[in-house]
């Protein structure tokens, strides 16, 4: 069987020790820290954890914000997350009201998780940070609250019903936008990586992929989207994971809503002022994390490094050149029997007739690249052996080494079959593989009154392949009539 294909591209993370030091740089964690250092035995925290009204311009105060409204708003949200994170433990009071009437108050004190911002790992730091990132990501799912008092009603209780809001879709939403983000990021093989406009983005998530021109009730949806992923963005960013240039405010139309023709198309220069959104190395390392916990397959350069040369060759199948160039170089740095065992290890894992197997042999012969020239003993080892012995002249002839014994006619065919297998799998440029095809068709005379007779389990594929791709009539119906002969041979 082919390789499976990963869901998603690899990504190339930066180290755990930068990414930690991104993730102590953000702002909003910054803020967390600081409050969770400034809390004390006279904190006065409400049953629920959160700092008492009356404390709140004292912390703004402190983090050097204003004691206005807005620095209390921002203060109340860092204390929730320095709770959130386990940098502050709240004790709730045993009663909840006094005799007197008025609200029992809590007590706080330090986390267990502060001290191991400046004395554990990275990765401890990261494990603290993806759980703020969770506790954003709820916020940010929330429902906006035009008016609260009118959800509570007369016995106290509040009318859940009435939000109209689903939590499981508006989390699903969310998480679907920022993986469209995270694709975005990665594609081209990371050419991706520029800003991407907030109306492209809510429409990925509106638009039907078959819809030609979009109807007005789709714009409106998509309007509404990117009214939402506003307020989102904006509170994600704190936290370190975008970087977002927010809607300019002077487009806003009634009630909020965006105008119609921001999705319609709107000029390069306009596109900007409808918002502009980013991930950050630490946005593609936390949003990766939340693939993995889902369930996903979200491979990142490195994951092979330790691994078997089987693992290595089948988790590369389908990489980027790059990127798998890079998978290879992790692996051989990491390979501690030094040059000549990995090399003998990825030519043994390169045997098989497996669907899968020609791929793997290709990725090998490149692995073997990057060797160096101690790699030549075993290479030299497998001259003699049917499924290797081409690729090892490749790689000797390319060195310049010398003594390179001739390849038997067999044995060029059968590397013709193998090499176009591969590339087929490979799912390569049209015009690489036809130039490919044609280069391999041309160097032997009478090439597809021979090649049927090959024994490979790709051969008449591969035939009927080129009689598909290759660009003359009379070689093209050759490589037909060399197909069915190769299926009548095996009965196929």
């Amino acid at each position: 069987m082919s390789a499976e294909r990963p869901s998603l591209p690899p990504v190339r993370l930066n180290s755990e020790a930068e990414l930690a030091r991104d993730a102590l740089a953000a702002p909003l964690f910054v803020r967390a820290v600081e409050l969770a250092r400034w809390a004390g035995p006279e904190t006065r925290v409400g049953a629920g954890g959160e700092l008492v009204e009356v404390q709140l311009p004292a912390a703004a105060e402190h983090l050097g914000l204003s004691a206005d409204e807005d620095g209390a708003a921002y203060a109340s949200e860092a204390w929730r997350l320095a709770v959130d994170t386990g940098l502050l433990d709240v004790t709730d009071p045993e009663e909840k009201e006094l005799p007197d009437g008025s609200e029992a108050e809590g007590t706080v004190t330090a986390g267990e998780n502060l001290p191991l911002l400046t004395g554990g790992s990275p990765q401890d730091v990261l494990s603290i940070w993806l759980d703020g990132l969770d506790a954003v990501h709820a916020d940010a799912t929330a429902p906006v609250l035009d008016d609260f008092a009118e959800l509570v009603g007369e016995d106290g209780s509040i009318d859940f019903d009435a939000l109209d809001w689903d939590p499981e879709a508006e989390s699903e939403f969310l998480d679907g936008v920022l993986g469209n983000l995270y694709l975005l990021t990665l594609a081209d093989n990371g050419a991706g990586e520029g800003p991407v406009p907030l109306p492209a983005l809510a429409a990925s998530m509106i638009v039907p992929d078959d819809m030609g021109e979009p109807t007005d009730d789709i714009l409106e949806q998509v309007s509404e989207a990117m009214m939402r992923l506003d307020d989102q963005f904006r509170l994600l960013e704190p936290i370190g994971i975008v970087e977002y240039r927010p809607v300019d405010e002077a487009l806003l139309v009634e009630e909020g809503e965006a105008a119609d023709d921001s999705v319609a198309g709107a000029d390069d220069e306009d596109v900007t002022r409808y918002g502009m959104v980013k991930l950050t190395p630490l946005g593609l390392y936390g949003i990766r994390a939340r693939m993995l916990e889902a369930g996903m397959d979200a491979p990142a350069v490195g994951d092979l490094a330790g691994k078997g040369a089987d693992a290595l060759l089948d988790g590369i199948a389908h990489y980027p050149e790059s990127a798998a160039r890079a998978e290879v170089k992790l692996w051989l740095a990491g390979y501690a029997e030094g040059a000549v065992s990995a090399a003998a290890e990825l030519l043994a894992a390169a045997r098989g007739t497996d669907e899968g197997a020609p791929l793997r042999r290709l990725h090998c012969q490149q692995a073997l690249a990057l060797a160096g020239p101690e790699a030549e003993p075993p290479v030299r080892a497998v001259l003699g052996d049917p499924e290797l012995g081409g690729l090892a002249r490749v790689w000797l002839a390319e060195r310049g080494a010398a003594d390179v014994p001739a390849p038997p006619e067999d044995m060029i065919f059968w590397l013709a079959i193998d090499t176009i297998a591969a590339q087929l799998d490979a799912d390569g440029e049209l015009d690489e593989l036809q130039g490919l095809i044609e280069g391999l068709s041309a160097q032997h005379s009478g090439f597809f009154d021979q090649v049927w007779r090959v024994d490979h389990p790709a051969t008449a594929d591969v035939l009927e392949a080129m009689g598909r791709l290759h660009s003359d009539k009379k070689a093209a119906k050759d490589a037909r009539k060399a197909a069915f002969k190769a299926r009548s041979r095996t009965g196929g």
